[in-house]
């Protein structure tokens, strides 16, 4: 998009959302203690950081009152949350309309990775009330395949960790990678989706990693970060004839970013946004400014699409700022990893 149009997308999304006629109960009530009208002052993408970030509202507002009125009585929308690493879950609606969009993305960017279709996928991955379930079936069904799903709660392995309970951990994870493996074991699947940690720990067993080198072409990871040295391990010696696609999202990003295609073994994961609805800026968390390319600060995400409005929402990752594709918006993300606290509280990823 040219800088014309990025602020056309930006003024139409402002007038969806702040309209009296399609904006949602949440924005237009919050507009009113604005310093700002965002009808008028908002132009482009550089004045989305006048938004306060009101991300944590999310956590107890009534799920009703963010579905636009535009949508009327059709809008046909899912409630997902977050995994409540940082305290109590946000909470997000998604519209058919967004889920649709976000799928077929999400498909086309395998496509550029030369992922295979008509293949069925094990998915390791949490399901509802998190997207990234509802998000593998979708994309499997529309890419020609089925979807084996295990039943993963991350924020139960998250409290027994915050509680020291780290031999239910085990026990729990064990109970986990052996739904794995009966699967492995018992299907023809062709591509693996799973979390970082679950791939470590199918990793320590000899068997399910013969299973995987001998069925699985794709290995998609995506949830909590996974280091440049442990990523090489499981690319290079562990899974060695296996595809690795490496995914970033999160619930208040609702969807996904997806591992730029054609990166070299040396070269580290750079995440692409789906821009201009998904939009990444990395800044240095004391002065709130863009760092330089090569740098690493903190993630700022700004989502504007019809179904929300989720602008100048900082994450709980740090990464390094990479420039975005020829014509992308905002930055591009490496070198993921976590802070350490977050909002008062400590970050803990677990399993997801």
């Amino acid at each position: 998009m040219t800088r014309q149009s990025n602020g056309e997308f930006v003024r139409e999304m402002m007038r969806w959302h702040f309209g009296p006629e399609t904006g949602s109960p949440f924005w237009l009530e919050r507009a009113k203690a604005f310093d700002f009208d965002p009808l008028t002052d908002i132009r482009d993408f550089d004045d989305l950081s006048r938004f306060p970030n009101l991300v944590d509202e999310l956590r107890d507002v009534a799920v009703r009152d963010l579905i636009p009125r535009g949508f009327g009585d059709e809008h046909r929308a899912s409630i997902y949350e977050s995994g409540g690493t940082t305290g109590a879950p946000k909470r997000v609606m998604f519209t058919a309309e967004w889920q649709r969009r976000g799928v077929e993305w999400f498909s086309e960017r395998l496509d550029a990775h030369g992922v295979p279709r008509n293949i069925d996928w094990l998915s390791a991955v949490p399901t509802g009330p998190h997207n990234v379930g509802a998000m593998a079936v979708d994309t499997a069904a529309l890419r020609g395949g089925l979807n084996y799903a295990i039943d993963l709660d991350p924020r139960w392995v998250k409290k027994l960790i915050a509680e020291g309970r780290m031999d239910m951990v085990a026990a729990y994870t064990d109970h986990l990678i052996e739904q794995i493996g009966f699967i492995l074991a018992t299907q023809d699947v062709g591509l693996l989706f799973a979390t970082p940690p679950m791939l470590e720990r199918l990793a320590e067993r000899d068997d399910l990693v013969e299973l995987v080198n001998r069925k699985i072409g794709t290995i998609i990871w995506g949830g909590t970060s996974l280091d440049p040295d442990t990523r090489d391990l499981l690319r290079d010696e562990v899974f060695p004839g296996v595809k690795l696609v490496g995914g970033y999202g999160s619930t208040m990003m609702l969807g996904t970013s997806v591992e730029r295609p054609g990166l070299g073994p040396d070269e580290p994961c750079v995440f692409d946004s789906f821009a201009p609805y998904t939009t990444f800026r990395v800044i240095d968390p004391e002065t709130g400014t863009v760092v330089p390319y090569g740098e690493r600060g903190q993630v700022v995400v700004d989502h504007l699409s019809r179904t929300a409005l989720l602008v100048n929402n900082i994450e709980r990752d740090y990464a390094t700022r990479i420039a975005p594709p020829e014509g992308g918006l905002g930055d591009s993300v490496a070198d993921i990893a976590p802070v350490e606290s977050f909002s008062g509280a400590t970050v803990i990823e677990g399993v997801y």
